[in-house]
């Protein structure tokens, strides 16, 4: 089966980049064929290398946003490489794959659509009407629309007056596996963690609506007793204040520590040796960088916004309102479990728990290969031309044929 996927581009917000390399490197054992066109540019071209390299046809287009010759040359691709199925993703490409499926003589090809946003009510005429048109257009171009989470769904439930056709597939990453013992010792030694210290780590985007701000307040407010090291990654237009803010307080600046993350570094190693992941974003539909920490075995403190009540359960991790006071609380929760763990030698901690809960939630539910499986299931139902229901559950929800869990006996 040759699928074609559509994206505006690999620069951030044009489409999906990691997880489009990793959704290709399982999609062998799916009978599954990717084809990628990209709209517009292709970035730092490292996506564009990784799918060449697992012998992914890439074709780029290179044109400006709504260039009105996007669509009969994204059609002539879809010819010239036999294409069965197109799935686009994000609303530039939702627009130009529509047009462009219905371009020739013979039967439109099927289309498939992936939401990516969590959309909030319009607030002007203007917004409704560019909605209105936008799920229009969707719902009558596309046979199948896929929500990555429940939220989305029902979001877009409200907004388009049904969820005929309307699926719920999470997106997923590949396993980045365990690190061993002495992985993480080094890790948490070149950072001066001490043997009975905590780390905790937050990967996200130094920008607006990411919430470092509350993050600083809770770490301000963890008591002195609890020693924690906080590690920042990445960069951002808001790294200069967050850095000044951390430098102008005394307790702030004996905690936490910048690091940066070139483009395409998943971080591995410092996020896997953590004690937790700290994500208090305002608003997120799927955030990849939480969904590496829990397959990496780490439990997380994260906002209860979006889809992150998807990926932290009771079983993974804690979900806290976006309040410092409280975020503090999860923080030295989890901190003290820990201390308390290490001089009693209880098995059953908290901590231990949860980290043990993420990784077999991430291979149940997130992991590439399952994803892979997943779409591959909703792919067969359109060329089959089952008729599009009302959603009741997740598509792919059992087990299917996704590799065995961390629970699984031995």
């Amino acid at each position: 089966m040759k699928v074609a996927h559509l994206v505006t581009s690999f620069i951030e917000g044009g489409g999906p980049g990691d997880e489009l390399v990793d959704l290709a490197a399982a999609s062998d054992s799916t009978g599954v064929e990717p084809v990628v066109v990209v709209l517009g540019s292709s970035g730092d071209r490292w996506e564009v290398t990784r799918l060449r390299g697992l012998g992914v046809p890439v074709v780029e287009l290179g044109l400006a946003p709504w260039d009105p010759r996007a669509v009969r040359r994204t059609a002539r691709v879809l010819r010239e490489h036999g294409v069965e199925l197109v799935h686009t993703h994000r609303r530039h490409a939702d627009v130009v794959g529509g047009l462009a499926t219905r371009l020739g003589r013979g039967p439109a090809l099927p289309l498939v659509s992936t939401l990516y946003k969590i959309e909030n009510l319009p607030t002007n005429p203007a917004e409704r009407l560019r909605r209105t048109a936008t799920i229009l257009m969707r719902r009558r171009m596309a046979a199948r629309t896929v929500a990555i989470s429940h939220l989305q769904r029902e979001r877009y439930r409200r907004f388009s007056g049904t969820d005929r056709g309307l699926v719920i597939v999470p997106n997923g990453l590949a396993d980045p596996g365990l690190l061993s013992a002495d992985e993480r010792a080094r890790v948490r030694r070149t950072r001066g963690v001490a043997d009975d210290g905590i780390l905790a780590v937050c990967a996200a985007p130094m920008r607006r609506g990411q919430g470092q701000d509350l993050l600083l307040d809770a770490v301000a407010a963890v008591p002195p007793s609890i020693p924690l090291t906080l590690v920042l990654l990445g960069d951002g237009p808001l790294r200069p204040w967050l850095v000044s803010r951390v430098e102008s307080d005394e307790v702030l600046a004996s905690r936490v520590h910048f690091e940066p993350r070139p483009p395409h570094d998943a971080a591995r190693e410092v996020i896997g040796a953590a004690d937790m992941f700290l994500h208090t974003s305002r608003s997120a539909a799927l955030p990849l960088e939480l969904l590496r920490a829990v397959g990496l075995g780490v439990p997380a403190v994260a906002s209860h916004v979006g889809g992150v009540p998807e990926i932290v359960t009771r079983d993974t991790g804690l979900l806290v309102p976006l309040d410092a006071d409280s975020i503090a609380d999860a923080v030295v929760r989890l901190a003290s479990d820990r201390s308390l763990r290490t001089r009693l030698g209880a098995d059953a901690a908290l901590r231990a728990r949860l980290a043990k809960g993420a990784r077999g939630h991430f291979l149940a539910n997130f992991e590439a290969r399952g994803w892979a499986v997943r779409l591959r299931g909703v792919y067969d139902e359109v060329l089959a031309r089952v008729p599009a229901e009302p959603v009741s559950r997740p598509v792919g929800s059992g087990p299917a044929t996704l590799p065995p869990t961390f629970f699984d006996t031995r």
